[in-house]
Order: C-alpha cells, then sequence, then structure tokens
C-alpha cells in the first residue's frame, strides 16, 4: 500500500510552522522588551531581574522582619509568611507585593497585607487589615527604593 499524504498531514504540518513561528515571535517581543527600545528608559542599569532593582531591594528590605514564603525576582512578587508581633501575640499579619513595572514609579508597586486575629477557642479568624496598613508599606518600600537609587547615583 503506498502512502498518500492526506488532509491531515498538511494540517499537521501547518500547526507545525504556526506554533513555530509563534515560539520565534515571542523570542523577538522577549529581545525587544529587555532591550526596551520602544519603552522610556530605565531606572536601572541591570538586566538581570523582571522588575525594578530598586523596589525590588527596597521590597526585601522592607519586609526583611517578616519570614519569606516566596520572592520572585523575574515576576515581581514576594510573599510573606505569617508574622506575629511579639507585643500584640493574638494578631497576625501577612503581605504579597507586587512590582509591576521595571520604572521606578509609585503606581509601579501593588502592596497586600492581610490580617488574622485569634478568637476565644485559639483559632486564626481572617479580619480586615487597616488600608492605611498598606499605603504605610507601600510609601516604606518607595521612601527606601529612591534612597537606594539616589546612594547608587552619588556613587
Amino acid at each position: 500500500m503506498r502512502f498518500v499524504r492526506g488532509d491531515w498531514t498538511k494540517a499537521a504540518i501547518v500547526g507545525s510552522l504556526a506554533l513555530s513561528l509563534v515560539a520565534l515571535g515571542g523570542c523577538g517581543t522577549a529581545r525587544k522588551v529587555m532591550g526596551r527600545d520602544d519603552a522610556p528608559a530605565r531606572d536601572d542599569a541591570t538586566a538581570t531581574i523582571g522588575v525594578n532593582s530598586y523596589l525590588w531591594s527596597a521590597t526585601l528590605a522592607t519586609l526583611s522582619f517578616m519570614p519569606l514564603v516566596s520572592a520572585d525576582p523575574y515576576g515581581g512578587t514576594v510573599i510573606t509568611d505569617w508574622y506575629v508581633n511579639p507585643e500584640t501575640p493574638n494578631e497576625r499579619f501577612k503581605a504579597t507585593v507586587y512590582i509591576l513595572d521595571a520604572r521606578l514609579r509609585a503606581d509601579g508597586l501593588n502592596v497586600s497585607v492581610f490580617k488574622q486575629v485569634r478568637d476565644a477557642a485559639g483559632n486564626w479568624v481572617d479580619a480586615p487589615a487597616a488600608a492605611q496598613t498598606e499605603t504605610d508599606l507601600e510609601n516604606a518600600i518607595l521612601t527606601k527604593a529612591r534612597q537606594l537609587r539616589l546612594s547608587n547615583i552619588r556613587g
């Protein structure tokens, strides 16, 4: 029996070609983003992480008192574990920080704070965290990032 190319072979070839073009297109996009050809100038001089290095370093420094669960410098996400302040043992906090931009900008940062309190039975129960806590953390990170940038500029 002789092999005859059918419609399924053409579909497989076209599919493989399309997949290859998508993969190559992704490579070109990554190169363009890393080079920042059409974007405003970056505030940091490094291309080793995917987010602003000053915001990244400032986030880690600001949250250094809390245990880290995850820190992804390419995605710009820092997640802490629960932290209990020894002065208030019946409440605990957890924070998630998203660095959204490669530039040092106030809107390039998003902080979420979660709070739990201990009930009468000793169980941890979710409670609303004050919105000011998130704002204060964002401001502390931004202030530290600006200080790091200035110290780097001055040498």
